[in-house]
């Protein structure tokens, strides 16, 4: 069994599991289902090393204080991580209800049986249920790392078409997000944004003030933290919108206008050389000249714009102060730092501060729902006793989100004669993609709590240090998997940039793999060899061999292509460790200059395959987000702030470019879980250029690929 930090810090085996007198198996985690199918993957795998029916299993929505810590659900770690831990803990408690069971019956343990929880003697037929050994009583023991588990070829439930917990009362109706949620004596909340993040309210016009109060709505204000709060939830909309109106905000300077991808480069930076994928403390060597061996050397430069989540519904949290103590109910991807950062922002003891999950619409990546969780608690604070159910509107969660960084990529690299990389760099320049709300040193935590910074006495918003871990932050698969010589790898961590960011899907790996692939294309056809061949010479992996294949195949690479249309391919292992995947994409462009998908091929390695189905929704969800990402959005300001604030003038892939897709899952029963909820992504983007290249004769360099933008390419 792989090491599993989660153990480390949850070793004990009721953190995980509890069997209740009904005979239903509760499994905690510290994970939480953020429709990435988590809830049933871990399901599945308590199922089989239990030996009980997939409808037997529970999984508790995490709070804090009861649930295990298991950090953020992020970075693809999942299966990996809480995964892993489940596996082990439902072991050991098979084993110790085994061990239970012999005693009880007076017979050897290996004479016993389980079916469905029953666990059975085939020398006297005696038996006894799960439930009737656990009598409602915790287990008392430790999760054992090294428990036997079940080997692959004995599953009976992992590789079983199951349904998705919690989809059931999704299709019906029935109340499932934070958004639903009721209370007796509940109020509605609104908070009142500034124009733009550098605005602080001035003054507020004591008459609208008093009318707002006289209408039953009441006002709570701190500095330029200013929020409504009412019985009726359309008249605190009212008032938060006739408040907003009537504010005096002091604009300051405003957003500053620029041209961000030459402040990408030009802007003060911390630039630091990548071995291994990790960042190292020393100086950054210049490029060097091309290599003796060298017949052609090529260079570029990709870029990316800021990114928004785009979450479909926007953030929400309720919040009740009452008796010194404080709770949340939110959708935050990481309710253990939130409430430490939180509890140390607002002078609360952890103990007197408790966070429950409650799903929201879904994100991947830190959007507002950690900020909306803190406009909450503020205003739960101000008016204690009442429940706070607070909202945020459309306007918000697009305007006041944590992007994902604007990036540039430098690219230069040198072939031989017979086609090989002799010389490879990549310069990566980015902001911050980590300002989760992580408690460290000198108040970070509560600085990157946005609300906590318009408070009177607000926090200084953090300048972020570089990320020094392997393959994170902005330089995430900036090292390629290829075999190339004489690799120059830096990442520049940029100063100074217009818009609030933070993580988003993938964090660098999305614009890092998009140039790498890109690149990949341009030095393949200058080496005169078909970029799938031109791949396969560079990669060692037999792994990543066969899923690049498995793609190409699949889209029939090779094949005559329809009239109009192009083909393109891409691959990366998902920070060198996790989950392979390659993106073989069949489109046009029309006479509208519109990227038109038709078909596409995932193919995918992400190690033992649990739940087939929600593998597959992962990689096909991963490149559907993927694709909006490359053709269509970009977030938009100027100096009165973001201009992008609905889905007008933020437009997504909607469902008339939906193509045709097959995916191709590779089955490795007998290796361990890779993480593959952000795998597929930085391929789509590299295969959606590549075809583009291939239909148009178009090579884009510069995400979205807007009509506007093929259009500017075609006239150069």
């Amino acid at each position: 069994m792989p090491d599993s930090a989660s153990l480390e810090k949850s070793p004990g085996l009721d953190k995980w599991i509890s069997i209740g007198k009904d005979g239903r198996v509760l499994i905690h985690t510290g994970k939480v289902d953020i429709g990435q199918r988590i809830s049933t993957a871990l399901a599945l795998i308590a199922a089989e090393e239990l030996d009980v029916d997939i409808s037997r299993i529970d999984i508790a929505r995490t709070e804090t204080g009861i649930d295990p810590d298991e950090g953020i659900t992020s970075g693809s770690n999942s299966m990996e991580e809480a995964g892993n831990a489940v596996r082990a803990a439902s072991a050991t408690a098979r084993r110790h209800l085994l061990s239970l069971a012999a005693d009880s019956l007076g017979v050897d343990v290996s004479t016993l049986e389980i079916s469905d929880g029953l666990i059975q003697s085939r020398g006297t037929n005696l038996s006894v249920t799960y439930e009737e050994l656990a009598d409602d009583q915790p287990f008392g023991i430790d999760v054992d790392p090294e428990a036997l588990v079940k080997d692959p070829a004995s599953y009976g439930i992992i590789g079983k078409p199951t349904v998705t917990l919690g989809l059931t009362e999704i299709v019906t109706g029935q109340p499932h997000f934070v958004q639903d949620m009721k209370m007796p004596g509940m109020l509605h909340a609104r908070v009142v944004r500034p124009p733009h993040y550098k605005a602080r309210l001035a003054a507020l016009d004591d008459a609208v003030a008093e009318r707002t109060s006289n209408s039953g709505c009441q006002l709570v204000r701190d500095g330029s933290f200013l929020a409504v709060a009412s019985e009726d939830e359309f008249s605190a909309v009212k008032a938060a919108e006739r408040l907003r109106e009537n504010a005096d905000w002091d604009l300051g300077e405003g957003l500053e206008p620029q041209d961000v991808f030459r402040r990408l480069v030009s802007n003060e930076r911390v630039s630091l050389p990548v071995v291994d994928g990790l960042p190292q403390k020393e100086p950054v060597e210049p490029l060097k000249p091309a290599p003796d061996s060298a017949v052609s050397t090529l260079n570029a430069r990709y870029e990316k714009p800021y990114l928004m989540h785009g979450s479909i519904g926007p953030s929400a949290a309720v919040a009740l102060a009452e008796d010194d103590k404080l709770t949340i109910w939110s959708h935050s991807q990481g309710v253990y730092v939130l409430r430490a950062s939180l509890s140390e922002a607002l002078g609360m003891e952890m103990e007197d501060l408790t966070i429950h999950h409650v799903p929201g619409s879904g994100c991947y990546g830190h959007n507002g729902a950690d900020d909306a969780a803190v406009d909450a608690a503020l205003i739960a604070l101000a008016i204690p006793g009442k429940p706070i159910l607070l909202k945020w509107t459309r306007e918000d969660e697009h305007a006041w989100e944590p992007y994902a960084s604007c990036m540039a990529m430098d690219l230069t690299a040198s072939i031989d004669d017979g086609g090989k990389v002799v010389a490879w760099s990549q310069e990566t320049y980015s902001d911050t993609f980590g300002m989760r709300p992580r408690p460290e040193p000198g108040g970070a935590g509560p600085a990157r709590l946005l609300p906590m910074q318009y408070r009177e006495n607000g926090v200084t918003p953090l300048v972020p240090k570089p990320n020094m871990a392997r393959h994170s932050g902005l330089h995430r698969n900036l090292d390629p998997l290829y075999t190339f010589e004489n690799k120059r790898l830096v990442k520049n961590l940029v100063r100074d940039l217009p818009l609030r960011t933070s993580a988003l899907r993938t964090l660098g790996a999305f614009a890092n793999v998009f140039a790498i692939e890109s690149f990949m294309d341009e030095l393949a056809e200058e080496a005169g060899i078909d970029p799938v061949t031109f791949r396969m010479n560079h990669l060692e992996d037999q792994r990543a061999k066969d899923v690049l294949r498995a793609a190409a195949d699949k889209l029939g690479w090779g094949d005559p292509v329809p009239d109009g249309r192009g083909r393109g391919i891409a691959f990366a292992q998902y920070k060198n460790i996790q989950a392979y995947a390659a993106v073989a994409v069949e489109l046009e462009v029309n006479d509208k200059a519109e990227v038109v998908m038709h078909r596409v091929a995932l193919a995918g390695d992400a190690g033992q395959i649990v739940d087939h189905a929600g593998l597959t929704a992962q990689y096909e969800g991963g490149f559907l987000q993927a694709a909006s990402w490359t053709l269509y959005e970009e977030v938009t300001y100027d100096q009165t702030g973001i201009t992008s604030r609905d889905w007008e003038t933020y437009p997504i892939l909607r469902f008339d470019n939906i193509p045709e897709i097959d995916t191709v899952l590779i089955d490795q029963p007998n290796e361990g879980f890779l993480g593959a909820g952000e795998g597929v992504s930085g391929p789509t983007a590299g295969a959606i250029a590549n075809a583009v290249y291939n239909a148009a004769g178009l090579r884009l360099r510069r995400m979205p690929f807007t009509p506007d933008a093929i259009r500017a390419a075609a006239m150069e």
